[in-house]
């Protein structure tokens, strides 16, 4: 019989991105994914053109929705990238809530989340409010401390 895993980490990951973080209170909205190129999970994600539709094309603090709940029942198609959903897909985006992401750099427990939105940095997510090329979020803050790009929580109570 063929071994499927024989080797095992000593730790497991602590999450990955979109992954809601715990069981507190959280409010989920659902838009439809306009994105030829799709919106990867834990991103930004901004009201789209469309009725009910969305974006992860950077928007204004005025169009930001949230950010996107990994789903891993989402099939992946040949020629698809993982980790994101896909266009038409009924995208899970979480308004309020605690959350796994990518947060770019230094960021401080308690810091306001804002999002990078010059030089292509759609998922630049931290906490330079000062930098004129990033957005408020309206009420999200980090919940953990990082020294450097990596997972980190983000929450909106």
């Amino acid at each position: 019989m063929a071994v499927n895993q024989d080797t095992y980490t000593a730790n497991l990951a602590s999450g990955y991105p979109g992954m809601i973080a715990n069981g507190e209170t959280s409010n989920r909205i659902t838009r439809t994914c306009e994105d030829a190129g799709g919106i990867p999970f834990g991103a930004p994600v901004y009201r789209g053109s469309g009725d009910h539709g969305c974006t992860g094309t950077v928007g204004t603090a005025a169009t930001f929705l949230g950010f996107s709940i990994a789903h891993e029942a989402l099939a992946l198609l040949t020629g698809q990238t993982a980790d994101r959903y896909q266009q038409y897909d009924n995208v899970a985006i979480l308004t309020q809530g605690v959350m796994w992401v990518t947060a770019t750099g230094a960021n401080v427990d308690g810091a306001a989340v804002t999002i990078g939105t010059g030089g292509g940095a759609a998922d630049a997510i931290g906490d330079t409010a000062a930098d004129a090329t990033h957005i408020a979020t309206g009420g999200w803050v980090f919940d953990d401390t990082t020294s450097a790009t990596g997972l980190a929580r983000i929450a909106k109570r």
